[in-house]
């Protein structure tokens, strides 16, 4: 899953405008996380269209990031999170992001961003969201 990321300086209407733009071009947004951080809004987003999303976003202006996010399956449980960011750690990857996509049945989809994305793939592989799932 590739992951958009848009950093900018804080301003009434940011996701009204992002979201209008690609509504516009027919690009639908699969997930949306928008916060503050002192004079910055962030906002992160996955959409249906990836390449299309990119040139709208860069065509209005915004400094578009990107990076590759992968998606595991985890117990919603107390600890579950601990294991895989552990596993992690303790396998030398260090992480950019995490985010919790989706919690249903005692199951999480979970996106997580990291600095050696095949490595971590391989310490996380029995988690990982296969197509078939």
């Amino acid at each position: 899953m590739k992951q958009i990321t848009i950093v900018t300086p804080v301003r009434s209407g940011l996701l009204a405008d992002i979201s209008e733009k690609l509504g516009q071009a027919e690009i639908n947004i699969e997930t949306l996380e928008g916060y503050v951080v002192r004079d910055w809004d962030i906002v992160q987003l996955t959409v249906s269209d990836y390449d299309a999303a990119l040139q709208v976003l860069r065509n209005a202006g915004y400094d578009a990031i990107t990076e590759d996010a992968v998606v595991i399956n985890v117990k919603d449980q107390p600890g579950a999170l601990a294991k895989v960011t552990r596993r992690l750690y303790e396998g030398g990857v260090d992480m950019r992001s995490i985010r919790i996509l989706h919690r249903q049945a005692g199951e999480a989809m979970v996106a997580i961003s990291m600095d050696r994305t095949d490595l971590g793939m391989r310490l996380i592989d029995d988690l990982l969201v296969k197509r078939s799932d």
